[in-house]
């Protein structure tokens, strides 16, 4: 391991291909400039490379716990991880590549996972807080990948099997983290419904790109799909279709899980008081009657605010949403409120004068604010920072806007953190957006994919990993990856794929 680490100026660049589970590697070296960095997507941290080659026998290669570890077989979430990723590592392996069995140093024989820490987490949720570093030594004959949490360990895991994709390493050296705690993707499915298995290969694609919150933008003012046990009128009367557009309990608990396994934490969004129109239909009394002059003009605003059984309402209903949800934060939306009903209804005018105050939004301290007004953003991050609330940035992520070419460069050329203000520690993460007025499940995956990979790269990697040269020729090789495991992800440019996109 010393003379590995000696290797930090040199990097070996060596063509890998698989071949009936083998993985074969010829090489010739070069010196060590970001420009040489290989398919590694979102680039770790750290790295360092050796003169060794290895080739793995899908016969004998093994992932396995460390006899150190304080995870065992027990650990059922880092169990559905090791066949997942042995499953990418050699699967679809006999169409591809040509025998270079000559030039191997060895074997490598298998992959022991060690948790570091007093609690693996196995049963856990991820959280805000959780630990996703890791370390991972490639050396033969056994690799071994340390994490103090599960968390860190899938992450650890999703690298190990890119390096024995079509790339370019032997032994390697690798101490990796994220540069930002939140690494989110929204979607949307209330303005289209989106099936489950829609939902659940995204987030099999975020976890490929190390993204770590799923924003589950669930409900708005076109349809309320989620299904409560409180009010089931909500969906009955709100959903596309009472019963095959809708998220039973079992659905949303799947998702979870789901998500859970790959390290992924479900944000709910129920975006109030205002976009709750689909709401009203399952809710009588709940949203506020607008008014044309002195007469209801027959549309409603934003939720009542003056009536006791609005606020009956809302504390039944959010207290049944975190029980379903376990996250510990749930997006309450709060955008693109339309004060003019309120302010043309002579009842509410009554109650906020006897009350003496005028419309306002105060947060609770803990609040954390996402800023996704794109017409200044350096100002608005440097008000909420200043005033001292956590934030998260999505405003220069909404990639629902598309254009011609490829525009995943001016996302990821974005820096977070380039704003003025002494309080940038509180800016957390950001997040990528696919708003669903355009998007249902026939076109959502290749419209996000490989173009949020690019906000996956800028959230995890160091802030200097910026070449757009260099990012080009990873992220090629990368979305190709993804297409080998199922992912239909649009391509970047005129090229072709080693294993093309079957279609199912």
């Amino acid at each position: 391991m010393a003379a590995l680490r000696l290797l930090s100026v040199w990097t070996l660049l060596l063509t890998v291909t698989v071949c009936d589970g083998w993985l074969f590697d010829g090489f010739a070296a070069r010196r060590h400039s970001e420009s040489d960095e290989v398919a590694l997507w979102p680039l770790p941290q750290k790295f360092q490379t050796s003169v060794d080659a290895f080739r793995l026998s899908s016969a004998s290669f093994q992932i396995v716990h460390a006899k150190e570890s304080t995870a065992g077989p027990s650990c059922s979430l880092l169990q559905n991880a090791f066949r997942r990723y042995y499953s990418y590592i050699f699967g679809n392996g006999r169409k591809h590549g040509k025998n270079l069995e000559n030039v191997f140093d060895a074997d490598l024989a298998e992959l022991q996972v060690q948790i570091t820490s007093a609690d693996p987490e196995c049963d856990g949720y991820p959280s805000l807080k959780s630990d996703e570093s890791y370390q991972l030594e490639v050396n033969q004959p056994t690799a071994v990948l340390k994490a103090a949490s599960v968390w860190g360990a899938l992450r650890g895991l999703e690298t190990f099997s890119q390096l024995v994709y079509e790339d370019d390493y032997g032994g390697t050296s690798i101490s990796d983290f994220p540069r930002f705690a939140h690494r989110g993707i929204l979607l949307d499915s209330s303005r289209h419904y989106l099936p489950l298995k829609v939902i659940l290969a995204n987030l099999e694609a975020m976890a490929m790109n190390k993204f770590n919150v799923f924003h589950w933008h669930i409900v708005d003012d076109q349809s309320f799909p989620f299904q409560s046990r409180t009010f089931p009128d909500l969906s009955h009367k709100g959903a596309y279709h009472p019963y095959t557009h809708v998220y039973t309990p079992a659905d949303v608990k799947m998702v979870i899980e789901f998500a859970r396994m790959r390290g992924i934490r479900v944000l709910a969004e129920f975006d109030s008081p205002g976009h709750t129109f689909s709401w009203g239909k399952g809710q009588t009394g709940l949203l506020t009657p607008c008014f044309s002059g002195s007469s209801p003009s027959g549309t409603f605003g934003p939720v009542n605010p003056i009536l006791n059984s609005t606020y009956d309402f809302m504390t039944r209903f959010f207290k049944e949403v975190s029980t379903v949800f376990p996250d510990a934060y749930i997006h309450l939306g709060g955008d693109e409120v339309d004060f003019s009903c309120w302010k043309s209804n002579p009842d509410i005018q009554k109650f906020m004068d006897q009350q003496g105050f005028v419309v306002c939004l105060q947060l609770k301290g803990d609040t954390v604010v996402e800023v996704w007004m794109n017409n200044n953003v350096d100002k608005e991050l440097q008000n909420v920072t200043g005033s001292g609330f956590t934030a998260i940035l999505s405003a220069p992520w909404y990639l629902d806007y598309i254009s011609y070419g490829q525009d995943w460069k001016k996302y990821y050329t974005v820096e977070p953190l380039n704003f003025e203000g002494w309080c940038k520690k509180l800016v957390i993460g950001g997040e990528a957006c696919l708003w669903g007025e355009y998007v249902d499940a026939t076109n959502l995956t290749p419209r996000l994919w490989p173009r949020a990979s690019a906000v996956g790269e800028r959230l995890w990697s160091d802030e200097n990993v910026k070449d757009v040269g260099s990012a080009y020729d990873r992220l090629v090789k990368h979305r190709c990856r993804m297409v080998r495991r199922g992912i239909p992800a649009e391509p970047l440019y005129i090229g072709f794929c080693p294993h093309e996109y079957s279609g199912n």
